[in-house]
């Protein structure tokens, strides 16, 4: 599991950040990858990586501003165009059904795949045997929502050399057993994996998080997370500026991560008044603050741990 950011940057494309994307690849999980927002030339950033488009089922708007958005018209086309033709659900506030259809009617642009689209509130967006989304509303000047990922607990490791000794022998069986069925052995015994099987390993937590001023609501999407992703468009100093126009600052991000008890901070959406030479103090503020603090860029990966 790792995220990959298509872009980091705040309000407008820049030459050293683009427009707010963020592709969390699921691969080994589920043979599938996510994309959390979907600015203007993220189809432009996907050529410069190892990303499929037909890959990507999952669509997780935050909120509709364009920066988030402007881009999802365009990959949706794209990946019709380059032979995806595997569902693709887009999630989001209010407003964003008609964004997308109005925008593939007047271009008549007809999709290959079903589209599915699921205006949300707050709660459970999508559960599965593998994975539970939760939404929670931020506090930004529209309708804004962060994302809580959980990752359910998988079954620990099977005890093979415990099921050698006792004379089963590798087979379909101990797929059965891994997966902690109840199976009848050719000899009559009758066993059950949950005997045979370690502790469970504990899944990941990842909580995405749309623009927003500090609030209660991204300390609970953020709590224990294993990795937090949240917005810093301005520095420390500029927290009346940030406040006014309902963002956050590098030392906002920090608090909220060490009030949630988050193991990691990625600090993304940063604005462009910021140039690379600046880049180093905008980390160091949080860092001063929540130690485990990086400042990403566009197509930077990072594992998640």
């Amino acid at each position: 599991m790792e995220i990959l950011f298509l872009g980091t940057g705040a309000g407008v494309p820049a030459k050293a950040r683009n427009v707010t994307s963020i592709a969390l690849k699921l691969l080994e999980e589920r043979n599938a990858i996510w994309l959390f927002d979907c600015g203007e030339a993220t189809q432009h950033q996907i050529l410069h990586t190892a990303i499929k488009p037909r890959k990507v089922e999952k669509i997780f708007i935050t909120h509709l501003h364009g920066d988030h958005i402007f881009g999802l018209p365009g990959f949706l086309g794209s990946r019709s165009f380059q032979g995806g033709d595997g569902p693709l659900t887009v999630y989001g506030p209010k407003g964003i059904k008609a964004f997308v259809e109005v925008s593939l009617k007047v271009s008549e642009t007809r999709l290959k795949y079903p589209l599915e689209i699921i205006e949300i509130e707050e709660g459970t967006v999508f559960e599965d045997d593998r994975f539970t989304v939760c939404a929670l509303r931020l506090d930004h000047g529209i309708e804004s929502f962060g994302y809580r990922i959980t990752e359910k607990d998988k079954p620990g490791a099977l005890d093979a050399d415990r099921l050698k000794k006792e004379g089963i022998r590798p087979g379909p069986v101990y797929r059965l057993l891994k997966e902690g069925r109840t199976v009848t052995l050719e000899d009559g015994r009758v066993i059950s994996g949950k005997d045979y099987l370690g502790p469970a390993k504990k899944g990941k937590i990842i909580a995405i998080l749309g623009d927003t001023r500090p609030n209660e609501a991204e300390i609970r999407l953020a709590a224990n997370a294993d990795l937090l992703v949240h917005e810093a468009t301005f520095n420390k100093e500029s927290g009346q500026m940030a406040h006014d126009y309902f963002h956050s600052t590098t030392a906002d991000a920090a608090q909220t991560a060490k009030q949630a008890g988050a193991k990691r901070l990625l600090l993304t959406h940063i604005s462009a008044r910021y140039g690379k030479e600046d880049w180093p103090a905008l980390e160091q503020e949080a860092q001063a603050l929540f130690p485990d603090s990086l400042l990403v860029h566009d197509l930077m990966e990072v594992p998640v741990l």
